[in-house]
């Protein structure tokens, strides 16, 4: 019988399978065993025991040094993420995970299920789609309770601008979520851990990470504290009628300026999850761009990014 010799250890499912996919693709057939070593029980220990990836002991050497070079071929990330940098991310999160797999999960991006050749990474896209109906019922009895007196109509704005895309992304930017999300090389390249689309939808996915592993407390307890700043701001006079899109056209009527007309570019993904490209177009001439679940977050989004752009023509004044 061929001796094996351990390379790798860790408690995560999904981190042995990226480990495991990385050494198929460079020819080094592994094996992976679970909980104590084989003979010294009949059983397999639960998802939170250590899962081993061993190979050929004549191939241990190889195997180690792929396995350490994938850690650091990215700047700004580690593929295969570290306890360590999960455990920092739990910190800023408020809240330690029972099952850190769940976490894991909900930070790997689709881009890194397409490359991986075993098929044993699964994308994070069930769970955005289970964290975006988590999030609406939150923020939905939220403002139920916080905002009595507002009409339907109001409620159903602050809503919007809440869940919005450019409100998840912003969220995950102040939890750092782009350098631990677990993405493809490709998507890498491109940028992916500054897109807000890519933002949003992984803070979606920690929303349901989070409600599965603690139940909706849990995913309350961390909506309601990220959300806070932005529930106040529904109080302040003069918040219903000041986005982004009434803020635009009050820019340009103040530079002497045509109204802006906006128009899709682009849509992406499937019916329950489409993404629109919306470009502001001003006198003919492309002012910026955005993205969105929705055509309006778009548009929103598009219109923001053309006042910062104002902003900057005008030596920085303020939009």
């Amino acid at each position: 019988m061929t001796a094996l010799t351990v390379v790798f250890r860790t408690h995560s499912d999904i981190e042995a399978n990226v480990v495991q996919a990385l050494l198929e693709s460079h020819g080094v057939e592994s094996v992976r065993t679970a909980g104590a070593p084989p003979g010294m029980f009949p059983f397999t220990v639960s998802t939170l025991g250590e899962t081993r990836v061993s190979v050929r002991e004549a191939e241990a050497e190889e195997a180690v040094r792929i396995i350490e070079s994938h850690r650091e071929q990215v700047a700004g990330g580690l593929v295969v993420p570290l306890p360590q940098q999960l455990t920092a991310l739990e910190a800023r999160l408020g809240y330690r995970f029972r099952d850190r797999g769940l976490l894991e999960h909900a930070l790997t991006h689709k881009s890194k299920a397409h490359e991986d050749p075993s098929g044993g990474v699964v994308d994070n896209e069930s769970l955005e789609f289970l964290g975006d109906a988590v999030l609406g019922l939150v923020v939905a009895d939220a403002l139920f309770r916080s905002f009595p007196t507002y009409s339907e109509g109001q409620k159903s704005k602050i809503k919007s601008n809440l869940v919005s895309t450019t409100a998840l992304a912003e969220m995950a930017e102040g939890l750092g979520l782009g350098e631990h999300m677990i993405l493809g090389r490709g998507e890498e390249k491109t940028g992916g851990r500054r897109k807000p689309a890519l933002l949003a939808d992984t803070c979606e996915a920690l929303i349901a990470a989070l409600y599965l592993d603690g139940g909706l407390e849990a995913a309350r307890a961390f909506i309601v504290k990220e959300l806070a700043l932005r529930m106040d701001e529904a109080r302040v006079p003069g918040y219903f009628g000041r986005d982004h899109k009434s803020r635009l056209q009050e820019r340009l009527q103040s530079l002497g300026r045509s109204l802006p007309s906006y128009r899709v570019s682009a849509e992406a993904g499937p019916e329950h999850r489409k993404q629109f490209s919306v470009q502001v177009v001003v006198d003919d001439q492309l002012l910026a761009e955005g993205e969105g679940r929705t055509k309006k977050d778009a548009e929103q989004e598009a219109a923001r990014a053309a006042l910062e752009r104002l902003a900057a023509e005008a030596g920085g004044e303020t939009a």
